[in-house]
């Protein structure tokens, strides 16, 4: 089965859904439901590693504050990550995850 068919059948699934557009790009933007970490454990895993890889690298930088004390560790955004002129010093991945993260947090889907 080709990459392709397998995104299809994990849309069909309901593993995958469609969450927005692409500004820069217009390209349909898909996130992961609850539902990927059954179907496929491997692939969850890796996502959710480079996940906290990204959090962890824009927390380094001052663009998130992580509350790790917590139950459940809470992320939340800095002055820097709605500073303009700091968010262009980000790499282009790096401002992708950035905004990520603020779509996350603003639809509440945490």
């Amino acid at each position: 089965m080709n990459d392709d068919a397998i995104f299809a059948d994990l849309i069909a699934l309901g593993a995958i859904k469609c969450v927005g557009i692409d500004a820069n790009t217009n390209e349909k933007l898909y996130t992961f439901t609850p539902k990927i970490k059954d179907l496929m454990p491997d692939l969850y895993n890796q996502h959710l590693n480079n996940v906290n890889h990204e959090i962890m690298v824009l927390w380094e930088k001052g663009y998130l504050d992580l509350d790790l004390f917590s139950d459940e560790p809470i992320v939340s955004i800095t002055s820097k990550a709605l500073n303009l002129s700091e968010i262009d010093k980000l790499s282009e991945e790096e401002q992708w995850s950035l905004n990520e993260i603020k779509r996350v947090l603003l639809s509440g889907n945490i």
